[in-house]
């Protein structure tokens, strides 16, 4: 028979792919996914993944992108914790800080140095 194996729940196929769904965080990964999908963000992660310690004027002209949009970016990410910054003097550097994206990072092709 072709349904000998349904239970009152579902097929087993059904139940599967509905037990998947408790693995993931998918909030989590949806919102990485989301962050992770802007051009201007992913440059950004991209600068401090190469060169970490950089500072915003710095990252911004590797980007050539002006600092106030690269400030505000880095402030998204800051908030994530995805990047941290480190006051020196007047400037202020940033790192990269998340190993999630980190290793995101390298899946995409990202290379150190």
């Amino acid at each position: 028979m072709e349904h000998e194996h349904e239970h009152e729940s579902g097929p087993p196929q059904v139940l599967l792919a509905t037990s998947a769904l408790a693995d993931v965080d998918i909030a989590g990964w949806t919102q990485r996914f989301d962050l992770l999908s802007d051009p201007g963000r992913l440059e950004i992660l991209l600068g401090l993944h190469r060169a970490p310690g950089i500072c915003v004027g710095d990252l911004a002209n590797a980007l050539n992108r002006s600092e106030n949009a690269v400030s505000q970016a880095l402030r998204v990410l800051r908030q994530q914790g995805w990047v941290t910054s480190t006051r020196i003097g007047r400037q202020v550097s940033y790192r990269l800080e998340d190993p999630t994206v980190h290793d995101l990072l390298h899946w995409i092709g990202a290379a150190h140095g």
